[in-house]
Order: C-alpha cells, then structure tokens, then sequence
C-alpha cells in the first residue's frame, strides 16, 4: 500500500479523536505494531475498557489479540499453557501429572471439518487474533513491553501461539455431568436408588431413576474421575511456593468439585419494548463463574469496516460471548444439558468387549517437556467413547470418558462468532443450530423490537437410557447422533412480553423430554423464582430495575423453609423461651428472607442451610452406608423432600436440632448477643491473585484485592456462593451487563475487580468496588460517547 493511502485512513481514524472534546486529563501514546496492517485506534476509556478502531476485520482481530495481551498476558498465557499441558515446561516437574491430564483432554479430531463448525471467517478472526497476541509477545520478550510480575514469580516467559491451539483446548469449558453421573453410582451402591433424592432432585419430578441393564453401580470407583478432575481444574502455584497441600480422599474431591460447579450458571433475561419505560427492549444478562483476580471475563468494543461488536467475553479468545452488534443484543447463560456419559468395560489387556468382540485402545504417546529436567513421555489412551480415564487391570475393567468435547464445533463459546455480525431472528437461530458448548440459555432483542429465548448445545440422543448414570461400553448404550437444535425449546415474542432464565428446570409444558431425554438435572429454582415475579410486577422496566435486579438479594428458597419452620413449630414453645435458640427461629419465621449485610436471621439462615440441614436430613432419612456420600445433598432436593410427605413427624426434630447446631456455631464464632451477629460478619469477598503465594507478604498483598462484606448468597438473583467453611464468596457475577437495545450508550455494565490484569494499574480494582456495591459504569458505544470518556488513546501505527 502506498504512504498515500495509509495517510488517508490514518485521517479517517485518528483525525477525528484528533479535533474531538476529549477530557483533558485524556493521555495520547504513539506506539508502532509490527503485524498491524493499517493505522488504527484503542481507546482506553475511564472504567479500562478498550474501544478498537481498526481499518479492517483482520486488523481489529489482530488488535484485540494484542490489546488482550497488553492487558491480560499472563492470564490468557496460563490458559493456554493448562489448556495444552504445557505447564511443566515453565513450572517444572510438579505439574506433569496436570499435563498429562490435559492432554487426555484435547480435541483430537479432524482440524478441517472442526474449522468448518464456525462462521465463516472464524478462522481468519483466530489467526488474526493469535498474530495480534504472537506480536505483543515478542515485544515483551525483547523487554519494549514489561514482563508481568507472575512471569517473574515464577521464572517463567510468555510463549507464542499457533491458531489452532484455540481450538484443540476444550478443558475450560463447561459441561456436565460424568460427575453426577459418578456421584450417582457411589451413592446407589451404598444405599439403592432412593438414597439418592436427598443428593440430587431429578427434574421433571416424574421422572424415575432406573439403575441401566448391565450397570454394577458399585463398579465404579471413587477415584475413577482423578484424571478428568485434574484435567479442568485451576492452576495451582502451592508447589513451587514448597507448600504440601494434603491429598483430598476421591469422594471428598469429587464433592468439592461438583460443589464448585454448582455456583457456576447466571441470570439472564429479555424485555419487549411493550413492558419498558422507553418502548425499546432491554436485555441483561449477569454470567455466574468463579471469581477471583484477574477477572474471568474481559469487556472489550471492536470497530471496523463489516464489523461492530461490544460485550464481554474470554480473554483468551476473539470476539465476544455476550453483548451486541448495531442492530442485535444476546446473552447467555447455562441450559443443563446433559453432554457426557462415563462407559464402564470388560477388559483384556489393552483391548475392551464391544459387541461380540474386542477392540483395542488406541495409544497416543507423547513427550512432556519439563523445565529443569528430562522430558517425560506418557500414553494416553482412548476407546471408540472418547479418553480411558482408569484402568483397573486386576479387575479387567477401564473407565472412558464420552463428550461432546470430541465434538467438530465444541471450542467453548465460540460458536458466537455466528451472532457477531446477526440482524435478525432467522440469524439468531442460524446461531443457535450450531451452537456446541458450553450448553446455554441464549436471549435474544433486537432494534425492531423483537425478542425471544432458545435452548441452544450439542444434545446427545440416547435412544435408550436418560444419561443419569454411568453405562457399559459393550456397544448397548451408543448415541444416535445430535439433536436439531429446533427441537430444543424456545419461543419468540412471548405473549408476557419477557423470558427470564437462571439455570432452573424451564421446559415448556409439554415438551417431550422423556423422549429427547434432554436434561434431568437443574440448579434450583430460587434465583428464577425472585426475577420472574420482580419482572411479572412491573409493566414499565427500565435500566435501572433491571440492574437492582441483578443484584437482588432476596432468597425465594428461604420462603420455603421458613413457611416448613412455622408449620412445624405452630403453639409449640421449641426451646427454652428467651433462649439463642428459640430467638433464632422467631427471627426466621418473621423474616423476609432479604439476605442483606446487616441481616441477622439472614447469618442464621445460611450457617444452618449451609452446614447441618442437609447432613441431619441425611443422618436422619438416608442409609448410614450412603449418609458420607450423599454430605449436605442439595438444599433443593432436602427441602423438596421434607416438604413431601415422606419426612414424617421426625421433621420437626430434625429442623429443631439443626438450627440449634447453627446457632451453637454462631456463638462460638460471634460471641453470646445474637444481635451482632450479622450476615456481613462472616460473608466477605477477597481476591487471591494465585501467583501471590510465591511473592512476598507486602507484593502478595499488592495483588490481592479486598476484603469486603457483600450480601446475598447462592439462591439469591445477586448470586454470591460461598465455601461453607469460611463463607467467603467463591463464585458469582464476574460481569454483569444491561442493554438498552438500539440506544446503546444508555446500556450499563460492570466487571470485578477490574479490566487489567496487572497489580500496579489502576484498571486491576477499580471496578470491585462499584461491583460489591451493585454499582455500574456507562458501557459507551457511539464514537462520540466513546471519546468523551477517554482516558488514553493509542494511535497505532504499523511497524514496517
């Protein structure tokens, strides 16, 4: 291109920022991007979001790969390096056993049909991404860049990336439910099929759990997910940092990590013009994940010829998850279909029964390189089901894994590379007929008015069994291919003129879900409960209810046990009068189940849910040999059963001995006089940045943010899981987002604890306190709005 040409476009971008208001504390930087192609523009506004101004679609991928490195390197670094089992090559040979998981884990299926799955251009829209990434790299490790302080913990660089990296790693994306599925068959082995209803409600409830033909429950072992566990779990840095960390019996690992995941889900919800203050629709759209620092999710805005996005979305992938184009707004959150299914085999050696004969695994050997040492070579192994995650040799018997992960398409949450460029309803469907993982509620408005809501993933056809338990791998229990994403629920223009979704059981009355057996397992139905009535009762919504909304702590779930404790109680005195105990229930029986920081009956309610209710259902109701099994159970199942006739006149004991065993820990924790004991005392939120452990105590505390008191908790719309332990809040909103359809710069938004991940930058916190306060920042679309809200513009320049 000649100097003429580039002068020009350099006009067109810059040029006009060049003669805008902008602030006067807004700071201009001139950098020159070897890779880029043309001159372009990042406007950096006040809250750290990043505006890409690019002149073409190549480029604004590029950049946003760059930015996202500029801004999260070490973060997308790690997750490509846990992604891939590259970790012992920085870390040494304490993560080869992680490695080697991870690589069990990989996609390993045919790279020309896989790109195919995607809208067309995805692949260029990676590449570009991948360069944009490879060029901030290089510049950081010929030190024009700093070097992220977690580099320099842990004696590490950054590593540069090939496109297809993105798409081999499936690891990070959610889906279930081999661990129900396991949980499932420990528990039956112990106690039979009904001991289970007190660990998990199946959902329709007329649907019975039937142990498949062939099955042995009690063939399952309890460590037989160790590999699949350390495969998708987070990056630990306590070995490098010399810690011993005790190892977690298989069953208590397992428990925690379908504890973990139980708090990882959202809220979303659409509004037609007719039910909104302004006539235009709203969409929002709050996704629930682990929290911690950086945040999980970056907000970025991208511009170009053919190409205009905002939301949120990876930081280690292109594009974004949720937001809007010009004309469409979409958002998501997790529709629970069932995605996997455990095999259990008869083995001889390195073969497996199928039908009438034996075939053999097929063994993937591989070298882990490891810093410090001599690479590692491991064997992975794989069945016609997908990876052998253990072999029992003594017992002839091995343990695979099928997932739609092996899946052509299943790249997590990139399947919305279909909805970027969408301006219609038929647009959004073409999206949701190719959607893979994770399994998603999608909503969806646009400028025209109309809205809607589709059931959208990958839905395995199990012509023969409900996927609740693991299955023999003789060839009985086969998938029949893929559901057609029409064949999902989903409706447009609802007559209430809303849809609201929160994980909850939301098939349509009627749907035919024995026959396409797509989902018998949902979060509980407290979170959709508040929205759906606070929506139902307004008839003018605005931006500003909706983020109330979204922050709401009401926990329709406490109604029920509350409405149990006075059904119970009734004239009866239940303990001493005048004693803690017997205040504590008067508290819960009159409360209002508004789970505020300065609630006391709300700190009762949470202890006695969260760490007796559902262990006394279980020592109570259950089999001794299952009762270690089943733990809490989920509180949804245990309250759904004492409602039921079955819990018998023992309730009344059962609700009296636990709440006395809550109230017995309050005092020890807070003291003697209950009015202190408040819900903000013990529920708090504290970002760890992981790398901390191996700094020192000042530059540890650096990087950490908080703690504060927040309110709410798992079954509230503001959802704020907490480990039972400590009640500190482990998982919730990482993003939280209101749009205003078609008048963008109205819409809202916030991330935690903020845009950057680097600990000396402003943009690593700024964000956490609006966050924990129910506070938002404008989400800027228009240019105009954009520039004024500057705080540093990049003019880019290419680097010839």
């Amino acid at each position: 291109m000649k100097i003429g040409r580039f002068a020009a476009l350099a006009l067109a971008l810059i040029g006009s920022t060049a003669h805008a208001q902008l602030p006067a504390s807004a700071k201009r930087e001139a950098w020159l991007v070897a890779g880029l192609q043309q001159p372009a523009q990042i406007i950096v506004d006040r809250w750290g979001i990043s505006h890409i101004y690019a002149g073409s679609v190549r480029d604004a991928f590029f950049l946003q790969g760059y930015n996202a490195a500029r801004d999260r390197l070490w973060q997308i670094d790690l997750w490509r390096k846990r992604g891939l089992g590259r970790l012992s090559a920085s870390f040494g040979p304490a993560y080869v056993a992680q490695d080697r998981a991870a690589r069990l884990l990989l996609y390993r299926g045919d790279m020309a049909r896989e790109w195919a799955s995607y809208a067309p251009g995805a692949k260029d829209a990676v590449t570009a991404w991948v360069e944009g990434v490879n060029a901030y790299v290089a510049e950081v490790r010929a030190g024009a860049k700093p070097l992220p302080i977690e580099f320099r913990l842990t004696a590490s660089q950054p590593e540069t990336w090939r496109p297809d990296d993105i798409p081999h790693i499936r690891s990070h994306t959610l889906v279930g439910n081999v661990t129900s599925e396991v949980a499932r068959a420990q528990v039956v082995c112990a106690g039979g099929v009904a001991a289970d209803r007190l660990r998990r409600k199946i959902e329709p409830t007329s649907h019975k759990l039937v142990v498949p033909d062939g099955l042995n429950p009690c063939d399952v072992p309890a460590d037989v997910l160790n590999d699949y566990i350390l495969g998708t779990e987070q990056v630990s840095f306590a070995a490098l940092a010399g810690r011993r960390t005790a190892a977690l019996d298989p069953r208590a690992q397992l428990a925690e990590r379908i504890d973990s995941t139980s708090g990882e889900g959202s809220n979303n919800w659409t509004i037609s013009g007719s039910r909104t203050a302004t006539g235009r629709p709203i969409l929002a759209n709050d996704p629930h994940r682990a929290v911690g620092v950086p945040s999980l999710r970056y907000i970025v805005h991208m511009e170009a010829p053919g190409l205009s996005i905002e939301g949120a979305g990876e930081p280690a992938l292109p594009g974004v998850s949720l937001g809007h184009n010009a004309d469409v707004a979409f958002g998501l959150t997790i529709f629970p279909i069932d995605q996997e299914d455990l095999y259990v085999y008869e083995t001889n050696g390195d073969a497996y029964r199928y039908k009438d004969g034996w075939e053999p695994m097929k063994v993937v050997r591989e070298t882990i390189e490891v810093k410090g040492e001599a690479p590692r070579e491991v064997e992975l192994r794989y069945t016609r089901h997908g990876p052998v995650l253990k072999i029992e040799p003594a017992k002839h018997r091995a343990f695979a894994l099928r997932t739609v992960w092996n899946e052509p398409g299943a790249e997590g949450y990139f399947q919305s590379s279909r909805l970027w460029r969408a301006k219609s309803w038929a647009d959004f469907e073409g999206g949701r007929d190719a959607w893979g993982t994770p399994p998603l509620n999608l909503v969806y408005a646009d400028r025209s008015g109309v809205i809607g809501w589709s059931a959208a993933g990958l839905t395995p056809v199990r012509p023969n069994w409900d996927g609740l338990m693991p299955v023999p791998g003789d060839g009985r229990y086969e998938w029949a291919g893929f559901l057609p994403g029409a064949e999902l629920p989903w409706i447009k223009n609802p007559a209430k003129g809303w849809f609201a979704t929160a994980n909850a059981m939301n098939l349509p009355k009627g749907y035919p879900d024995e026959q396409r057996k797509v989902s018998f397992e949902w979060s509980d139905p407290s979170r959709i409960t508040r929205i759906e009535e606070v929506l139902a009762a307004e008839p003018k919504a605005t931006i500003r209810q909706s983020m109330a909304l979204q922050t709401d702590t009401v926990s329709a779930e406490s109604r029920r046990l509350r409405a149990l404790l006075r059904a119970d109680m009734g004239q009866t005195p239940p303990a001493q009068p005048g004693s803690n105990l017997a205040r504590a229930i008067e508290l819960l029986e009159a409360w209002n189940g508004d789970e505020r920081t300065d609630s006391v009956p709300a700190a009762i309610y949470e202890v006695w849910v969260s760490g007796y209710l559902g262990k006394g259902a279980a020592a109570m109701y259950a089999p001794q040999a299952a009762r270690d099994l089943i733990g809490q159970g989920s509180l949804d199942a245990v309250i759904s059963f004492l409602e039921s006739g079955e819990a018998g006149p023992r309730r009344k004991l059962l609700l009296l001995a636990t709440v006395g065993a809550a109230v017995q820990e309050l005092e020890q924790r807070l003291g003697p006089d209950m009015s202190t004991w408040t819900w903000g005392r013990l529920h708090r939120v504290e970002f760890q940045n992981p790398a901390g452990v191996l700094a020192d105590r000042e530059t540890a505390a650096g990087m950490a943010v908080g703690p504060v008191a927040v309110p709410g908790s798992a079954s509230t719309p503001r959802a704020a899981t907490y480990r039972p332990e400590l009640f500190t809040q482990v998982a919730g909103a990482s993003v939280r987002m209101v749009l205003d359809v078609g008048q963008w710069d109205n819409s809202t938004v916030v991330n935690t604890p903020g845009q950057s991940g680097d600990p000396a930058n402003r943009h690593y916190r700024d964000l956490f306190a609006p966050w924990a306060a129910g506070e938002y920042v404008p989400l800027r679309y228009t240019r105009p709005a954009v520039e004024a809200a500057a705080e540093t513009v990049l003019d880019l320049t290419p680097r010839r």
